[in-house]
């Protein structure tokens, strides 16, 4: 996958959709995830149909603030995982991201918390709050152990949806970008009622 991506997902739809694509506008990875699963279990696809499972992102335990999510391709192997770090989490989202040995390899925190509680706070002002998608755009780091920035992801100007992009910032590998592609991912779904 070559960044920067686009996520893009639905504000009006019974189940979260994301669409992430490309620079050219080529849709790359699909997500609609379930409604009312004790466990949370989200399948990526490679196209609108869902016909192409090309991944699966899995929760350890029944509905918890700090399961940790197991990301395997079609073959099941494991790619990695992330967790949200507890109640860091409650001001400033924070996420530890693992390879798929299981090493703290990266972690992804909010660039400005007050961004979001800003946003939140202005998205329930009735008529403004609608605008809220174009006034303030929270933003997230993605980080090595070491606090080296590798990527980027931030909120776009947008109305009748959710969309953000994800920019390189640093150098990562191939295996790495995938990692981290789908555990932005799930952070986005983790993310999106707080802003």
């Amino acid at each position: 996958m070559n960044l920067p991506l686009t996520f893009r997902f639905k504000l009006i739809a019974l189940a979260p959709q994301i669409a992430v694509e490309d620079a050219r506008g080529m849709l790359q990875l699909y997500v609609k995830q379930k409604l009312l699963k004790l466990r949370e279990q989200v399948n990526v696809y490679t196209d609108e149909a869902q016909r192409d499972l090309t991944y699966q992102i899995n929760a350890d335990r029944v509905i918890d603030f700090r399961a940790r999510y197991t990301m395997t391709d079609r073959a099941g192997r494991v790619i990695g995982t992330i967790k949200q770090r507890g109640m860091k989490s409650l001001w400033k989202a924070h996420f530890d991201v693992d390879d798929a040995f299981g090493r703290e390899s990266f972690f992804i925190e909010e660039e400005n918390p007050w961004t979001r509680m800003l946003n939140g706070f202005i998205e329930e002002i009735p008529l403004i709050g609608a605008l809220s998608g174009y006034i303030l755009h929270p933003a997230y780091l993605v980080k090595r152990v070491d606090g080296t920035v590798v990527m980027k992801l931030k909120k776009q100007p947008a109305l009748w949806e959710g969309r953000y992009q994800l920019t390189e910032e640093g150098s990562v590998n191939d295996q790495e970008k995938l990692l981290l592609t789908l555990s932005v991912l799930m952070m986005t779904l983790l993310e999106r009622s707080r802003g």
